[in-house]
């Protein structure tokens, strides 16, 4: 069996990769060069095994399920499209009946823009609560991990929905909302949102990085590739995420400074870090906060990581703590290994959420030397109890002995979500098209509802 330790990257290339290459992966055989690249020394023995039997295995399913998004991503895309158009025109109307009343009347049907500041995402529409619990003070144990899972939830919004929550509703500053070019395509993809919270003490700089939007092909792509980069002295680098972040796979070292013009594209590694200087500059006392659901989770904790490999001491120790939900994992057990010690080395906090059986941390798989979580996370069973484990149960999430367990689970999430303001206060209500969403993807694929923003809002707030 042949070593990738010394290769500099892997490269899936879905795209080109064709039928015949996933089952050639899959029996050790040799596939064309066309589906997976490797760096040198390694490029000679590409064809060679790829590990044992199961990681060829995860490399073909990886493959497969990437080409299903790129020959179903176009309408998957507008399928979200629609169904977005479609919840705002009911939303922006009264609901189904009085849009209806009012076009058989002759009434103003009211059209609401993409841009406009009441123009939610699906994510808004199935968790449709924008208040801050005003039961969780500044000064409670559960205060920032409930206003970092807020924070994810509002940044999937556009730019005046989240200008207009920030301001008028959370009482906070807005510093900004940016959007920036994913290293290989010209779409701006990777959202953050910036906001300070004045109230507590010392004051909290939140940057909240956007996760996988439900129908964007092209983030969950990223999330399920498998392709890596290794960085010296660091490890292996889920390749998708990295290029999120703007950082280009290159044999050259990363700089410590760029010089970013206003008229070109920006990466989002460093305009992040150049704004965060000047703001905890002009207050020092302030410290900001990481945060990210989902994709944006596997962000936030990359960019601590470059910022380690940076060396920029004086920004983590300005670091409060990195807040996750649902994450990916990020790197293999080399990375896992040094970012543990860059976090104690730092006095970094990381917390890591993590809900039932929500798919989305259970990828891309832990095996071997593929990905790996940090050694410990949150868990909450469906019932929000919080548990600390080193791993969650079912950590690769498709288990034989988990099916019948995920499925009874998944009965009962359906259940609940009708039972739900009974048991913990009518907040915790949950719409209509929220519990659509349980019957009709969670009795199919168990998980994936569990990944929404709902469950984890919940969780935060009852702990």
């Amino acid at each position: 069996m042949i070593s990738t330790d010394h290769c500099d990257y892997l490269l899936l290339k879905a795209e080109d990769a064709s039928f015949r290459d996933l089952v050639f992966i899959l029996f050790n055989l040799e596939p064309s060069q066309a589906s997976i690249e490797f760096s040198e020394p390694c490029q000679k023995n590409a064809y060679k095994p790829l590990g044992d039997f199961l990681q060829r295995w995860y490399i073909c399913v990886s493959l497969f399920l990437q080409k299903l998004l790129i020959i179903f991503g176009t309408p998957m895309a507008l399928s979200g499209e629609m169904l977005e158009w479609w919840l705002n025109l009911l939303s922006g109307n009264g609901g189904f009946f009085k849009l209806w009343y009012n076009i058989l009347t002759g009434d103003k049907v009211v059209v609401l823009k993409k841009s406009s500041s009441t123009f939610a995402s699906v994510v808004g529409h199935l968790d449709q609560r924008v208040k801050l619990d005003e039961n969780i003070k500044p000064t409670d144990k559960k205060y920032k991990k409930s206003l970092s899972m807020m924070a994810c939830k509002l940044s999937y919004e556009n730019e005046a929905f989240v200008q207009t929550i920030i301001k008028n509703q959370w009482n906070m500053e807005n510093l900004g909302f940016y959007k920036f070019q994913n290293a290989d395509v010209e779409e701006a993809s990777t959202q953050v949102i910036m906001f300070k919270d004045t109230i507590s003490n010392p004051n909290l700089i939140m940057v909240a990085f956007t996760g996988t939007k439900p129908f964007d092909p092209f983030g969950w792509q990223t999330d399920l590739d498998l392709s890596w980069f290794q960085l010296a002295g660091v490890g292996k680098v889920h390749m998708g995420f990295m290029r999120a972040l703007g950082l280009k796979m290159a044999k050259e070292v990363w700089q410590k400074e760029i010089k970013q013009e206003s008229d070109k594209r920006k990466v989002a590694y460093y305009a992040i870090k150049q704004r965060l200087r000047e703001l905890l500059m002009k207050n020092e006392g302030a410290k900001f906060i990481l945060t990210g659901h989902s994709l944006g989770g596997a962000l936030a904790i990359l960019f601590v990581s470059v910022l380690a490999m940076h060396e920029e001491a004086w920004l983590l120790e300005k670091l409060e703590g990195v807040y996750t939900f649902g994450q990916p994992r990020v790197g293999n057990k080399q990375f896992v290994d040094h970012m543990d010690k860059e976090f104690k080395k730092h006095d970094v906090k990381y917390y890591r959420y993590v809900y039932c059986n929500d798919l989305v941390p259970r990828v891309p798989c832990d095996n071997g030397d593929f990905y790996q979580h940090f050694p410990t996370c949150k868990y909450y069973n469906s019932f929000y109890k919080e548990y600390s484990l080193k791993k969650e149960p079912n950590e690769n999430y498709f288990s034989l002995l988990w099916v019948i367990p995920k499925y009874l689970n998944a009965f009962w999430e359906v259940i609940r979500s009708f039972i739900i303001p009974c048991l913990w206060g009518p907040n915790y209500s949950e719409t209509w098209l929220m519990r659509m969403f349980r019957v009709i993807i969670g009795l199919i694929i168990p998980g994936v509802p569990a990944h929404s923003s709902q469950d984890y809002v919940n969780a935060t707030c009852t702990v």
